[in-house]
């Protein structure tokens, strides 16, 4: 029942922006606590960002300043507005959840969705 959809991935090029959203819907999962992790090419999956149910929100340091996770609480959906992007951000970006800390890995998961930054 639980399903997490995504969508905004696609080709952009270094300097960009892109917007990911993941919807969630079904029973047993909400929006509150979601994370945004990806995964490149011959690297393990790493967290992107995360945001607690209460709001609080953990970063790489690696996207510190040029990505932002929110949520629309009324769509049931989180979003990861990615700016500045360099073609280190190429990778596979899955949403997550429940996402509870640095650490502990989500139970549900999304499809993925390419991620691919151009020169």
């Amino acid at each position: 029942q639980v399903q997490l959809v995504e969508s905004g991935g696609g080709l952009v090029q270094a300097g960009g922006s892109l917007r990911l959203s993941c919807a969630a819907s079904g029973s047993g999962l909400s929006i509150k606590a979601m994370g945004w992790y990806r995964q490149a090419p011959g690297k393990q999956r790493e967290l992107v960002a995360g945001i607690t149910s209460g709001g609080s929100t953990n970063y790489a340091d690696s996207v510190k300043g040029r990505f932002t996770i929110f949520r629309d609480s009324a769509k049931n959906t989180v979003y990861l507005q990615m700016n500045s992007l360099t073609l280190e951000d190429t990778a596979v970006y899955y949403c997550a959840g429940p996402w509870l800390r640095v650490g502990v890995v989500p139970l549900y998961w999304g499809q993925g969705t390419q991620v691919t930054v151009s020169s």
